[in-house]
């Protein structure tokens, strides 16, 4: 089995900062690309950035120059930093991750459970 468990989300005021982790963990060979997703109230679940193996990043026009998506392979782990907060940041946010199981010959992608992210103005 394979979990991806994020953490780090919650209230935080407008221009405030947050930092999002996404810890991957089971019977892991190896992750391809990792990301980040948001979903609020009454919309679509939208991209907001994602990052490969290598390391190249792609992000949501909205979030560019205020949140930075990387990683650290030796955990895992994904992270989001999001600063300069904004009231339309808010939603949950759900990590991504393309992974290959040991012993399975090609990758799934699986999803975390989601963490909310509130600012208020």
């Amino acid at each position: 089995q394979v979990q991806l468990v994020e953490s780090g989300g919650g209230l935080v005021q407008a221009g405030g900062s947050l930092r999002l982790s996404c810890a991957a963990s089971g019977s892991i060979f190896s992750i391809n690309a990792m990301g980040w997703y948001r979903q609020a109230p009454g919309k679509q679940r939208e991209l907001v950035a994602v990052i490969t193996s290598g390391r190249s990043t792609n992000y949501a026009d909205s979030v560019k120059g205020r949140f930075t998506i990387s990683r650290d392979n030796a955990k895992r782990t994904a992270y989001l930093q999001m600063n300069s907060l904004k009231p339309e940041d808010t939603a949950v946010y759900y990590c991504n991750a393309d992974i290959r199981r040991i012993g399975v010959g090609f990758s799934y992608n699986y999803w975390g459970q989601g963490t909310q992210v509130t600012v208020s103005s």
